[in-house]
């Protein structure tokens, strides 16, 4: 909370040479100055000493007014707004990013083409993304290309929510079904895929919707749309509260580990700023620590005031459900083994021609760094 800034008067109190009575006397009444400012309402006191026989000031501020006179802009694009995220808002709400000496300011983009976007056209400083979109534009020859510094997940956000409530759903329920996916060549219609062949399945066994905006299929499918969707929550449970869908199956479980969402900046902004990208990474650390020190219960209490059209029981339950998937990271380091994973999926739905160096587009200095 921002606190309006209180300036006192300079006291200017004069050691006497020699006579300690009044040099206490004086030092006494600095003190009781300095006592009752700061007792004033969330104030916290600057006190800079002179050197004996000098002249000294007192100046309150409050705490926010310094922080806001050392923090440092940064806006953020992220792909979706989900309690997916979780360790990103904690960070918000526990004051991580001030700490760190950031001004963080949160834009949702709905889709990594259009947080992309964001980034390339300067809109964003850093972007949040499944880190396929950064191989994309490395491999359209990006002069800038972006380079991803912090892995945040490691399993797939998304679930199967069906039209009727079922025990025992399989993969072989959707062949021939209508099903809402994502968008061609993003992590949730690939990992999508890439599940349906580790099943046997063909993905063209299965009629997948890839029309239909990001964020928009869950009221696409409450509207009537589809026999089944792939939804991230809340909406997942949304769905589930309003009695017209039922989550059946979570892809994050079935597909295993994979680095499904990363942050990634310009290489020129990590090469201008590398303060500003290890202040941001040491503060999604703090994220990271805190989700995997804490309960669901506790985790849902701290991001709640970002999901207001969630009750508390609601957060919870979505919380738990992604915490007992093993979905955060311990840390932010983006590892090789992981980065070609994701090109395995990436070529496996025919989306990537040629692969691509890690070394050019990972950087884990900044996540090793925030670790130590």
């Amino acid at each position: 909370m921002r606190m309006k800034r209180i300036m006192a008067a300079a006291l200017t109190l004069m050691f006497a040479a020699g006579n300690a009575t009044v040099a206490f006397a004086m030092e006494k009444e600095a003190s009781e100055v300095v006592s009752t400012l700061a007792e004033m309402e969330e104030e916290s006191v600057v006190v800079v000493l002179a050197e004996p026989e000098k002249e000294f000031a007192v100046e309150t501020s409050t705490a926010a007014d310094l922080t806001e006179q050392e923090l440092t802009a940064v806006t953020l694009n992220e792909v979706a707004h989900s309690i997916f995220y979780a360790p990103q808002y904690v960070a918000i709400e526990l004051g991580y990013f001030e700490e760190e000496g950031i001004d963080l300011t949160v834009v949702t983009g709905f889709g990594a083409d259009k947080t992309m976007t964001a980034l390339i056209s300067g809109e964003a400083d850093i972007g949040f993304m499944g880190a396929e979109s950064s191989i994309y534009t490395y491999s359209g020859g990006a002069a800038d290309a972006p380079v991803n510094f912090a892995q945040l997940t490691q399993r797939a956000g998304n679930f199967v929510v069906a039209r009727e409530n079922t025990d025992d759903f399989e993969w072989s329920d959707l062949v021939g079904k209508d099903v809402l996916g994502g968008r061609a060549g993003g992590m949730p219609e690939m990992v999508f895929e890439f599940i349906l062949k580790q099943n046997g399945i063909d993905p063209s066994e299965v009629n997948i919707n890839q029309s239909i905006d990001f964020g928009s299929t869950a009221a696409a499918f409450s509207g009537g749309q589809g026999d089944y969707t792939i939804e991230f929550e809340p909406s997942a449970t949304a769905l589930e509260q309003e009695g017209v869908g039922y989550v059946v199956e979570s892809l994050g479980v079935e597909s295993g580990y994979v680095p499904y969402t990363a942050y990634c900046a310009k290489s020129g902004y990590l090469t201008e700023h590398p303060d500003v990208i290890q202040a941001f990474t040491n503060a999604l650390q703090k994220g990271m620590d805190y989700v995997n020190t804490h309960t669901p219960e506790e985790i849902a209490d701290v991001i709640a005031p970002q999901f207001p059209e969630n009750d508390a029981e609601t957060i919870t339950a979505i919380v738990e459900r992604y915490y007992e998937q093993d979905t955060w990271k311990e840390d932010l380091i983006f590892e090789e083994e992981s980065f070609e994973l994701l090109q395995d999926i990436l070529e496996s739905a025919g989306e990537l021609e040629a692969r691509v160096p890690y070394e050019d587009l990972v950087t884990t200095t900044f996540a090793e760094n925030a670790v130590q």
